[in-house]
């Protein structure tokens, strides 16, 4: 359903206020009997007649008060670019087409851009207000360049730890005050010796990196060291086959059963930012220490789900991919092989000979392919060296 006029009006307002706000914003604002933001932009705004109200913590509450004055004149006010780490999509998605209009304002990424003459596409942008600052962990690289909005001063200095913990301490840090006003101020640390305590809100830090702190690979199969693990993980070689394997793709949701250190699906995560994945797990230690990776890896938005499969699959919406790592039985794959919907890519690896055999079964029942991986590594043999092997992994690929 289309609506007949919009009735909401979402605002981009920056440190300058409402004077740099186009004909169709100021209109929308003298016209408005309702106006909603943060308090900081209801200060900003000239004096009106309609109501003007602080948007309410938690942030929930705000969209029950917008939502209620559906159909009569609204204004909504956020910052800068209400579609870049904005609340714009999580208003707009509620609303049918036709029944909102939105005036954006330059983001703070570009205003910081354009402080420093720094090109958008070749920067890393994020927006960490509530998340992680361990998001930021794949872009850091010598050399890369990275904007970060946070929460307050505060959280500037959680960042230079953070950076200096890392091994890039030798970073540049811009601290960047209330761009685009006229208390705007822009200033330069080290992160390793990073000392401001009066920093105002909104700030925001672009950051040169710099230092000899270790470089997440971007190809699969990183070294098994990134992760915590009691021995029960996937190793580096067997990882990255496993990994082509289940051809992560963009937007596709991955499930790792029997997930031990959670590294497949970690992998999976690192491999873009639009992918989720759910990993289950039935021993709490392993649990805890999947999400204690994925955390510090920049892969939290992983889902760690601890129960037995596969009693804790039941009423679960079917993935693009399914990886099995552990705990492979008949009962298990009957679930997996026996859920409703579309095609769904599974792997699944194999050491013993009892869950090679299982593998070999249903590999003749469905097809796919089936591959057996044998590794050895140089090791001391006497004085000399010689080759390890490793137990032979046998490997099952197929679409359902």
């Amino acid at each position: 359903m289309v609506a007949d006029s919009p009735w909401l009006t979402i605002i981009g307002i920056g440190e300058d206020g409402a004077a740099a706000l186009n004909h169709a914003a100021r209109s929308a604002l003298d016209q408005a009997q309702f106006i909603i933001g943060a308090p900081r932009h209801l200060t900003l705004l000239p004096l009106l007649n309609a109501q003007c109200v602080p948007w309410p913590a938690p942030f929930e509450d705000g969209v029950a008060l917008l939502m209620a004055r559906r159909g009569q004149p609204t204004v909504m006010l956020a910052s800068g670019d209400p579609f870049w780490f904005g609340a714009g999509a999580s208003i707009t998605r509620r609303l049918a087409p036709g029944e909102w209009v939105v005036h954006p304002a330059p983001s703070t990424f570009s205003l910081a851009a354009a402080r420093l003459g720094w090109a958008v596409q070749d920067t890393a942008c994020h927006g960490l207000h509530a998340a992680p600052l361990s998001r930021l962990r794949p872009d850091l690289a010598p050399g890369r360049r990275a904007i970060i909005l946070l929460r307050d001063g505060a959280a500037v200095g959680e960042l230079a730890d953070f950076l200096a913990q890392t091994g890039f301490g030798a970073s540049t840090m811009h601290i960047m005050e209330a761009l685009g006003g006229p208390r705007e101020r822009i200033r330069q640390a080290r992160a390793e010796s990073y000392a401001l305590c009066d920093v105002a809100h909104p700030v925001a830090v672009a950051i040169a990196v710099a230092g000899d702190g270790d470089v997440l690979p971007c190809a699969s199969g990183i070294g098994d060291h990134w992760f915590d693990h009691d021995g029960q993980i996937t190793k580096r070689p067997a990882r990255a086959l496993t990994l082509s394997a289940l051809s992560p793709r963009a937007g596709e949701t991955l499930w790792d059963i029997g997930c031990g250190s959670g590294s497949i699906a970690i992998e999976w995560l690192l491999s873009h930012p639009s992918t989720q994945g759910v990993a289950f797990e039935a021993d709490p230690a392993r649990a805890a220490r999947a999400r204690g990776n994925a955390e510090r890896l920049g892969a939290d938005r992983l889902t760690v789900v601890e129960g037995v499969a596969p009693a804790i699959l039941q009423d679960r919406i079917r993935p693009d991919a399914i990886f099995i790592g552990g705990g492979i039985s008949d009962a298990l794959m009957e679930t997996v092989a026996g859920m409703a919907g579309g095609p769904v890519r599974l792997v699944a690896n194999a050491v013993t000979l009892e869950s090679e055999s299982l593998l070999a079964r249903w590999h003749a029942r469905l097809g796919g392919d089936l591959l057996r991986i044998e590794l050895a590594s140089a090791a001391p043999l006497g004085a000399r060296r010689g080759w390890r092997s490793s137990y032979p992994l046998v490997q099952w690929s197929v679409t359902l």
